[in-house]
């Protein structure tokens, strides 16, 4: 096995271990304190959870059911490895939900309704983020999404939420309460917005620029010590007119703190700039994902 194959083993590894602790911490969150309180949160989660106060069939079984069901139909128009990642994502969830559900048969924190979904939902969303920054899928209605998204010119963020408005709305027939209702839609904002905030946390980067006399040095303790690259550029202070160097230095958020420090270690007076920035992609940083246009197709495109 060379080092490269056994590096993508250990990552694709790594990114099934992170998958199964978001899908546990998901589970976990709505299991404990959503589902005792008896609302109904969006996707296949929340269709199960209106089976399961109807029928008393438990979440796990048809949550199971229902993707076995809809990957059947979308096994044709989505991909192999979207498959083999949704196969795993809702095995691993309805097994947690199997395994919780009758360990919380009331609300985790007694008599704060509001609390519980809340602090359930924040769960989900963290969970349904990590998931997703390992490309990972919870199955649900990601898969009619893709369905969908690959038939017509309707995004998959639009249907998963026009679905999930359906199925929290549909609540009000079982348990005639509008307040479920509210409920629900608070947790659908929640899971979203937590959601979007770890995977975009995981993806933040910041830009420096620095500009500094002794733009060399710095340039080398940033290499060595905080082990980033830097490019050099050559500008002209307008109001010296006088030839300056500015570094441009890409990093993590986590690391600006490095880069501050050496630069203050060895220009108190250098002149620096932070911008923030989503999505770096090339060495060091993340990989580009998204699909090139075959050769075939951009020929039969330029015969068109």
């Amino acid at each position: 096995m060379t080092s490269q194959t056994r590096k993508n083993v250990i990552g694709e590894l790594k990114d099934y271990i992170m998958i199964v602790v978001g899908l546990a911490l998901y589970a976990f969150g709505f299991t404990a304190f959503i589902l005792p309180e008896k609302v109904v949160s969006g996707g296949l989660a929340g269709v199960a959870s209106l089976v399961y106060f109807k029928f008393g069939i438990p979440v796990a079984i048809t949550n199971y059911t229902l993707n076995i069901l809809l990957l059947m139909m979308a096994f044709r128009v989505v991909g192999k490895k979207f498959v083999i990642r949704t196969v795993f994502g809702f095995t691993v969830i309805s097994t947690f939900f199997g395994i919780m559900q009758p360990l919380f048969p009331e609300p985790f924190v007694d008599n704060q309704p509001f609390m519980n979904i809340i602090l359930g939902a924040i769960m989900c969303g963290m969970g349904v983020g990590v998931a997703f920054v390992h490309n990972g899928s919870t199955g649900g209605t990601d898969i009619l999404a893709a369905m969908v998204s690959k038939r017509t010119n309707v995004t998959i963020g639009r249907t998963i939420l026009y679905t999930d408005i359906f199925i929290i709305s549909s609540s009000y027939l079982l348990f005639h309460s509008i307040d479920k209702i509210v409920y629900g839609f608070v947790i659908l904002l929640i899971v979203s917005f937590v959601c979007d905030y770890v995977i975009n946390t995981n993806r933040q980067a910041v830009q420096f620029t620095i500009i500094s006399e002794k733009w060399e040095e710095i340039a080398n303790a940033i290499n060595n010590e905080a082990h980033r690259g830097c490019t050099m550029l050559h500008g002209t202070g307008w109001y010296t007119k006088r030839d300056v160097k500015l570094l441009i230095v890409m990093c993590r958020k986590i690391e600006s703190v490095t880069i501050f420090r050496i630069v203050k270690s060895i220009d108190k007076n250098a002149f620096v700039t932070q911008a923030n920035v989503n999505g770096v992609y090339g060495v060091g940083f993340d990989e580009f994902k998204v699909k090139l246009q075959s050769h075939k197709s951009s020929d039969e495109a330029t015969e068109a």
